[in-house]
């Protein structure tokens, strides 16, 4: 009597293709889609026929001191803000680290405006540092007469910072918690025993394998912040020092209805996103990449 043939799972086995990779194939389709098809899309886009070698829309956009310059704008949101949420995240994680009454109230508190979205954000900053009289800000500072006349705040870069920092110092908070929550606090123990001061043992242990934790927060904080664009609007000044890069491209597409140059720069901000995050990854892989010797 034959044996029985082997089943298709161990045939494909013995040619090395393991069938549980077929469950990664929704996933796989979703990406191309939603992600590879609109991308591929529109590089073609830009590179409609327009000026030589199809290049007329990047062409047009360097040559235009005004588009040029929302590189500089966004970056000039987008670095500080990053920056900000993640160095302000180190230390408050960093106590909230151990056990103590009211940590899970206080860790609520600080991840609350993931809830609240940008228009909520911009409505309370419309509220607290508006231009009115009835804002709270300027309602003290013409109480206490330290003015006299309203403040204005909203309109200007600052309130755009100030909502992009809101925005993101949850993200921050949380993955440099979680970072933390890897480090072994056996380390720390150790330098104590030997006479490592709190400051040394933050320095010389903690830091150190925390530094390329550090080094993804700020990518993914800076590309939620590089793509601002309902804040540039709702609570900055779109026409002049908050006219991103996003703000650029929705008026070539929705309001002259040029879907290359609309393109082009969209593609102009992926790349200047993408050396922003290969500085930092090159920066990254200098620093410590061995295990932490914790949970995380």
């Amino acid at each position: 009597m034959s044996a029985a043939s082997p089943s298709l799972k161990h045939r494909l086995a013995d040619r090395g293709v393991d069938t549980s990779l077929l469950l990664l194939l929704p996933a796989a389709i979703f990406i191309l889609v939603l992600f590879v098809y609109p991308f591929a899309y529109g590089i073609t886009l830009s590179f409609r026929p327009k000026g030589v070698l199809g290049l007329g829309s990047y062409v047009d956009f360097f040559k235009d001191p005004r588009q040029v310059s929302t590189i500089w704008k966004t970056l000039r949101l987008a670095l500080p803000a990053a920056l900000f949420n993640v160095l302000a995240s180190i230390p408050i994680a960093f106590k909230l680290r151990g056990r103590f009454r009211g940590k899970r109230t206080l860790s609520t508190l600080l991840v609350l405006p993931i809830s609240l979205g940008t228009v909520l954000i911009a409505q309370g900053l419309w509220g607290f540092v508006g231009t009115g009289t009835g804002a709270w800000v300027n309602r003290f500072l013409l109480a206490t007469h330290l003015v006299s006349s309203p403040v204005r705040i909203v309109g200007t870069y600052w309130a755009v910072l100030l909502s992009l920092i809101i925005t993101g110092f949850p993200f921050a908070f949380l993955l440099i918690s979680s970072y933390l929550s890897g480090i072994d606090p056996s380390l720390e123990q150790a330098g104590a025993i030997m006479g490592a001061g709190w400051r040394k043992r933050f320095t010389r242990i903690t830091l150190p394998l925390l530094a390329p934790g550090l080094a993804t927060t700020f990518m993914l904080t800076f590309i939620l912040a590089f793509s601002v664009f309902p804040s540039a609007i709702l609570v900055g000044d779109p026409g002049n020092t908050t006219r991103v890069l996003s703000y650029a491209a929705y008026q070539a597409f929705a309001e002259r209805f040029d879907y290359s140059s609309a393109s082009a720069i969209a593609i102009i901000l992926g790349l200047v996103e993408l050396v922003i995050l290969a500085l930092v990854m090159l920066w990254r892989s200098t620093l410590y990449r061995g295990s932490t010797g914790g949970k995380g």
